[in-house]
């Protein structure tokens, strides 16, 4: 099984000949995923006209990808008051969405093993208090009947009510629908090549079907970002992961909400199932840009690498690689129009057998399905959101190092506002990209 959860139709948003692009707009949000839509619709209920580029389809990569988990539990600290109003706006976006994607407010869990699992939680904790949000340290007996577990298994856990979960299959289409009732112009099939400039200003976006005049642009390219920065003479330190995960078939209720372990770690499906993964285990296979940015990654490559698996000889990245291309000439977004990884049998199995001995109810459950896909990773694992030195009017909101479905909404508002020069809804300094060209 390599089939990755159907994002839902979005066949009203595709280019044709009878919808031909438009000539200008004020606006152009390059990205289909979780930030650019939501970066689209928060102009657009501002007033703002905005076209909306994406290569592949709405949400045809890791958007749709992800494990639907929204949470401020265990998140770096300078991303809490984005994750604030990502969860603000999730939930006010299912109140106007047509149709139900599974938005849950069930709370997240963590639970501990060892005393150094909990200490990481209970510092976490300290970390996070000023912000007073709902999360709770658990005693070995509560994160045990949490999941209908012995007490003994655990030194306890932390869990925050607050914290959501959805559909991302179903979630980010439907964000799109509401984007585009609001009056953004929605392109799928539509890759964009390159941008034209005038005195380093953003004026003109070309993509295979033709240009858009515009007075800025946001960027939000996930794993293809480095790839299409690199073409117009900008470095970024971003590189992409191959991870996995897979759901199972109906089963009986284990726990309300998300729950994870460093072995396993399960959300609730609205079918009955889980959808079940595994942090930092992925692979990561070799490729040019690896050796450019290899000082940014050593401390990342050096904290996980008894749970990530490197190789040489890639099947996707030839896409992501060193590649040059002109505006006038096929581009490697048109080659690969969704990147759609296969996973790897030998870690979904031990991610299942984790699962199985973490949460017993799955003992017997067939896994349903299973999909691979590509993680975006900065070295600091915080995103990138903000304006590149000497390019004015692209504001790049990328980087989100597989935890942006949860933050893509706080982020796609932060573009907005960067990109129309008004107020921020957060302190952006953490998330600019001139951060790594002082280091």
């Amino acid at each position: 099984m390599n089939a990755p959860p159907a994002p839902g139709s979005t066949a009203a948003y595709a280019c044709s000949v009878d919808r031909p692009l438009p000539k200008e707009t004020e606006i152009v949000v390059i990205g289909g995923g979780v930030v650019g839509v939501t970066a689209a619709l928060t102009l657009a209920d501002r007033g703002v006209p905005v076209v909306l580029c994406e290569k592949g389809r709405i949400a045809g990569e890791q958007s749709s990808r992800n494990w639907g988990w929204i949470r401020n539990q265990g998140r770096d600290i300078r991303e809490i008051p984005l994750m604030l109003e990502s969860q603000a706006l999730w939930r006010r976006y299912a109140a106007r969405a047509s149709s139900d994607f599974g938005l849950r407010e069930n709370g997240i869990a963590y639970l501990a093993f060892t005393d150094d699992e909990m200490a990481e939680h209970v510092a976490w904790m300290d970390e996070a208090r000023g912000f007073q949000l709902s999360s709770r340290l658990m005693s070995a007996a509560e994160a045990g009947a949490l999941i209908g577990q012995p007490a003994t298994r655990f030194k306890g856990g932390i869990h925050t009510p607050t914290d959501l979960h959805a559909e991302p299959a179903l979630a980010v289409p439907a964000l799109a629908r509401l984007a585009s009732m609001a009056g953004v112009q929605v392109f799928e099939n539509t890759a964009v090549r390159a941008l034209n400039l005038e005195n380093e200003q953003v004026t003109e976006i070309v993509t295979e079907h033709g240009h858009i005049a515009c007075r800025s642009a946001i960027f939000a390219g996930g794993a293809w970002s480095r790839t299409f920065l690199e073409n117009i003479g900008f470095s970024l330190p971003q590189l992409a992961i191959r991870s996995q995960a897979f759901r199972t078939a109906p089963v009986n209720a284990i726990t309300p909400g998300p729950a994870g372990t460093t072995g396993a770690s399960i959300r609730p499906r609205r079918d009955g199932g889980v959808t079940i993964g595994r942090s930092h285990a992925g692979r990561f296979d070799i490729i040019p840009a690896a050796f450019t940015h290899f000082r940014h990654f050593y401390p990342h490559a050096l904290a996980h690498w008894r749970t990530m698996s490197i190789r040489i000889g890639p099947e996707f990245f030839g896409a992501l690689g060193h590649n040059r291309w002109s505006p006038d000439q096929f581009s490697p977004m048109e080659a690969a129009r969704v990147l759609d990884p296969t996973p790897d049998p030998s870690v979904i199995r031990g991610i299942h057998r984790n699962a199985v001995d973490v949460f017993p109810q799955l003992q017997g459950v067939p896994i349903a399905e299973t999909w691979g896909g590509m993680i975006d990773v900065m070295p600091d694992e915080l995103p990138v959101i903000g304006s590149l030195p000497g390019l004015q009017g692209l504001t790049l909101a990328t980087g989100m190092s597989g935890h942006g479905f949860g933050l893509g909404p706080g982020a796609g508002r932060l573009a907005a506002d960067l990109v129309t020069g008004a107020k921020p809804v957060a302190d952006p300094s953490p998330f600019s990209p001139t951060r790594f060209l002082r280091t």
